[in-house]
């Protein structure tokens, strides 16, 4: 209570100069202000003598006789203003008083160092830009709770530049998949958020209703069937970075609304779709972080090696479980070996889970691609032609997460069809299990295969998986601006 006390007669003192700023006549919360460069460039470049303006963040006063520093901060970097009472007036220097930690200004001088060698502007005008009323943060570095970072992320960018620097990394990471796709050909699409079948995807969808159309809709889980629906129209290469939405729940690897990266290619398949991946990833690493390994959470990522691990074959030698088996024999092996099983089949999740934890020790020094994935797991895949109890895609594992999924698209409208109804037969006969949150068979995509699609490749990369590794950030939430968290009140209770 002390400390809630204390911050409230902090901000009535800033009220206080506040009042004085605005008495004076002066604008507090002023407008456009035009700069000569961003500190970044100045430092970069600098030269002595030369008249620059310049505009930034307050992040540190010292006082010392009649003159003042203060280190101004951009989103670029740091600067060093020297403020003089005999060049700027002492009735100006007296009211720079009502000057705090945190303020907006702007700075007209000209350039020096110091006898220390710090690159400094000695101010000749100087206007203020934004008043704050709230004092930063001193001990930010070490909160205990982390979900207040969190939650208050524009503080955590003020205070925190290692956090900073995450999140424009993450924003070159994107420009650069951008680039390299439009590079090869691909051009970038926009499908649906809202869909009236969520599909493309097991998941939980987000249930919303549209007033004037009086029907329900769901929040993407996935843009696979929509993206398909353009090779269908003659769209042989296209992409989307996008956001989906799964009403599940929350953990260091998971947030309810992510991005993915969906790439579909005319032509191209599975071993496509796998050289694709492993370009842009090794590129990512060279051309936007500068090396070519990567180190995650301690481990080193050896790039130049991507191995081939079959999912089946780990499945026979950990549980004795082969494609052959029927349902109830994979429940009974599988219990037998201690895994924990939700009703009367094995559902997708619990593959899935199942393939995380065989494969996550084996994936923490390279990357892995899992293939020889169940047929069951994946009804949108192409089985392989010398066992059609497999299907022709992969997992990509890296640090212990699984990062992409691609395969060779099923474009069979016959074969996709009965697909769909043995999912559906599936998920209603056992609600008591997780099963995909299927309503009906998306009926247009099926109509859609019917006028022919080309054979394709198509791949799946989560971004703020892939961004975790590029930034060894332990958590989605370090790589997600405004991740989502409980409700204030509830962490309080």
């Amino acid at each position: 209570m002390a400390e809630h006390f204390e911050e409230n007669d902090l901000i009535k003192q800033r009220k206080v100069k506040l009042g004085a700023i605005t008495s004076s006549g002066l604008d507090a919360y002023g407008g456009r202000f035009e700069t000569t460069s961003s500190i970044k460039q100045l430092t970069d470049s600098f030269a002595e003598s030369r008249t620059v303006t310049l505009a930034g963040r307050i992040m540190a006063i010292r006082a010392h006789g009649k003159s003042l520093f203060y280190d101004i901060k951009d989103y670029s970097g740091k600067m060093q203003a020297y403020v003089k009472s005999d060049i700027i007036g002492q009735e100006k220097y007296e009211f720079l008083k009502n000057l705090d930690i945190g303020d907006f200004i702007g700075v007209k001088g000209e350039t020096f160092k110091t006898r220390t060698g710090e690159p400094t502007v000695i101010v000749k005008e100087l206007t203020i830009l934004s008043k704050s009323l709230r004092p930063l943060p001193e001990k930010w570095h070490g909160l205990k709770d982390v979900e207040t970072r969190y939650r208050q992320r524009y503080v955590d960018l003020i205070v925190n530049d290692d956090v900073k620097t995450v999140f424009i990394a993450r924003s070159k990471i994107v420009s650069y998949i951008r680039k390299f796709l439009d590079d090869k050909g691909f051009i970038e699409v926009e499908t649906p958020m809202m869909q009236s079948i969520a599909g493309g995807a097991a998941g939980k969808p987000f249930k919303t209703h549209h007033e004037a159309l009086g029907i329900d809709l769901y929040l993407r889980i996935a843009p696979e069937l929509y993206l398909k629906r353009l090779l269908v129209g003659g769209l042989d290469k296209v992409y989307e970075i996008n956001r989906n939405f799964r009403n599940e729940g929350i953990s260091i690897r998971h947030n309810p609304e992510f991005t993915m990266l969906e790439v579909y290619e005319a032509y191209s398949d599975c071993e496509g779709m796998m050289k694709l991946t492993e370009a842009l990833i090794t590129g990512l690493a060279k051309d936007v972080m500068g090396k070519p390994e990567l180190e995650y959470q301690g481990k080193k990522i050896d790039l130049s090696k991507w191995e081939k691990i079959s999912f089946a074959d780990l499945m026979k030698e950990q549980f004795g479980v082969t494609p052959e088996d029927p349902q109830e024999e994979w429940v009974k092996k599988l219990k037998a070996k201690g895994v924990e099983i939700e009703g009367k089949d094995v559902s997708k999740t619990q593959l899935i889970n199942i393939v995380g934890e065989l494969i996550e020790p084996k994936a923490g020094d390279h990357p892995v691609f899992v293939v020889d994935i169940f047929k069951e797991m994946c009804p949108l895949a192409k089985v392989k032609k010398d066992n059609p109890l497999l299907t022709d895609r992969f997992e990509l594992y890296m640090g212990g997460m699984e990062i992409a999924n691609a395969y060779s698209e099923l474009n069979d409208p016959i074969e996709q069809r009965s697909r769909f109804e043995d999912e559906l037969k599936h998920a209603r006969a056992d609600r008591s299990a997780k099963k995909p949150d299927i309503r009906n068979i998306d009926e247009d995509f099926v109509r859609a295969l019917e006028y022919g699609m080309p054979p394709a490749g198509g791949l799946g990369i989560g971004i703020d998986r892939l961004v975790m590794i590029l930034t060894n950030s332990p958590s989605i939430r370090d790589v997600i601006l405004f991740p989502q968290l409980k409700p204030q009140a509830k962490q309080e209770e």
